[in-house]
């Protein structure tokens, strides 16, 4: 199955390398690109992607405000955020908003190939190891807080596997550190995601942060 990707970016260089090298894929398709948030807004309704790739600060829409309002469509494809980490406040709130998470937009051509993949996947967070210190970030700015109730819709399995989760923790890894079946911790992911009214792993570290199931400095994070 071709991954239908929206790259949405007010440079051009940007949008012809990026299309350039995703289309020399076997796998992925670039159906449109737009220069600005409103543009990029439309394009998303004619084309139906997977995935589009937005980047934040763009003329007349910018990335965030087009997020918000693809994300808000039924049907609406993962997005995944460009970025430079000089805009951390605007990320934040994208992951908040849905977004699948972000690509710093000077990484290598493998992670940007690598990252629609991901996203088109729907069950991973990209690059968690920096998502995760963009989060820590903004929780050391945040005043205390108790546990959110939310939490108490959960079982006792699934608060360790959130708090393995909201750690950059793969399926696996939970897995393994758990001493259950993968399956066993997909099943657990997906009633987390449920009980939270979660979209992804992004919102779910998110929440597992701004709840406090896991606070900065615990187990070296």
């Amino acid at each position: 199955m071709t991954i239908r990707v929206v790259i949405v970016d007010d440079q051009q260089m940007v949008r012809a390398g990026f299309g350039a090298l995703l289309n020399a894929q076997g796998d992925i398709s670039v159906v449109a690109d737009a220069a600005d948030g409103e543009a990029g807004v439309r394009a998303v309704r004619e084309h139906r992607p997977d995935v589009v790739l937005m980047d934040v600060r763009m003329p007349v829409m910018d990335g965030l405000a087009a997020a918000e309002q693809i994300l808000a469509r039924p049907d609406a494809p993962k997005v995944v955020m460009l970025t430079t980490f000089d805009i951390d406040d605007y990320v934040y709130t994208a992951l908040q908003l849905g977004a699948s998470g972000f690509l710093l937009k000077d990484a290598p051509p493998a992670d940007l190939i690598s990252a629609v993949r991901i996203a088109a996947e729907g069950n991973a967070l990209l690059a968690p190891t920096v998502t995760r210190r963009l989060i820590e970030q903004f929780a050391r700015a945040r005043p205390s807080a108790t546990r959110s109730v939310e939490l108490n819709a959960l079982t006792g399995r699934e608060l360790e596997v959130l708090g393995l989760l909201a750690r950059g923790f793969s399926n696996a890894e939970i897995a393994a550190s758990l001493v259950v079946a993968e399956q066993t911790v997909k099943t657990h992911v997906g009633r987390i995601f449920t009980k939270l009214s979660l979209r992804d792993r992004a919102q779910a570290v998110v929440f597992a942060y701004e709840s406090h199931l896991v606070t900065v400095g615990e187990d070296g994070i």
